[in-house]
């Protein structure tokens, strides 16, 4: 399994983001929050491709503190 979400200081001040991009994962959601698809996020993110949004989304549902207790 592929981590898609990493965070370092030297990119977006420590925020997390997508690995090997300088697209952080807040935008990702927040634009789907606005109604945008996978697909119009990697044509708006050309860094960004169907299976690195899909593997940030996935890896986001496993953190510990969206799993049900």
């Amino acid at each position: 399994m592929k981590n898609w979400i990493v965070a370092d200081r030297e990119h977006l001040g420590g925020s997390p983001r997508v690995r090997d991009t300088r697209i952080s994962v807040a935008l990702i959601l927040e634009s789907l929050a606005v109604g945008l698809s996978v697909a119009d996020i990697v044509d708006a993110y050309p860094s960004l491709t169907e299976e690195s949004v899909r593997g940030t989304l996935a890896e986001l549902a496993r953190t510990k503190e969206l799993q049900p207790a």
